[in-house]
């Protein structure tokens, strides 16, 4: 039995044949680009923060955590922190509609066992709730895919939680539901 103590860092990955997605090089851009009429899908921006963080907010608080149970203010800042690192695998798209932002996703790539491409994880999205319905969340998950494939990722998946009504109606339009369900436990 093999047991590796202490999480590996990017830096420690380097022997592997193909590298962890990062940000882009001068010779590259994230992809950015009108999805609607009105709908802008691009990368996330130092600048956004102030309209980001309600985005946030809002997501955390569609999934219970909020008032007492809130995610405590360093893993935001440390999430924020991570989508401008270019030594971090973690990034995030926004859906800007006539100047404002309105959706974000976050996304990450990583290494699997079933294929030597690397897949890419939608880990978060949230649309305002006003612009609900108007194609942005799909808009995302379009932007996702295409930031995906110019990554070289052969796969992009998610999870919801089984109550998301509204997004599974979504996700069965723009993705195959596997049938999978997910096991966790807090360590």
């Amino acid at each position: 039995m093999f047991c590796r103590l202490g999480a590996p860092k990017l830096s420690d990955l380097n022997f592997l044949s193909r590298p962890v997605p990062t940000r882009p090089g001068p010779a590259q851009k994230l992809l950015a680009f009108e999805m609607t009429d009105s709908i802008l899908i691009r990368p996330l921006a130092e600048e956004d923060y102030a309209e980001w963080r309600p985005l946030w907010d809002g997501y955390n608080a569609f999934y219970g955590r909020h008032g007492d149970t809130a995610l405590a203010e360093h893993i935001t800042q440390t999430n924020w922190r991570r989508f401008l690192d270019p030594d971090e695998p973690v990034f995030a798209l926004v859906a800007e509609d006539q100047g404002a932002v309105v959706g974000l996703a976050h996304y990450l790539f990583h290494r699997s066992m079933t294929r030597v491409e690397h897949v890419c994880y939608l880990s978060d999205l949230f649309t305002v709730p006003t612009q609900r319905g108007r194609g942005v969340g799909r808009a995302l998950i379009q932007g996702v895919y295409g930031q995906a494939k110019a990554a070289g990722a052969s796969r992009v998946y998610w999870q919801t939680h089984e109550t998301n009504a509204a997004g599974r109606q979504l996700y069965d339009k723009v993705a195959k539901h596997q049938g999978f369900i997910v096991y966790s436990l807090e360590l």
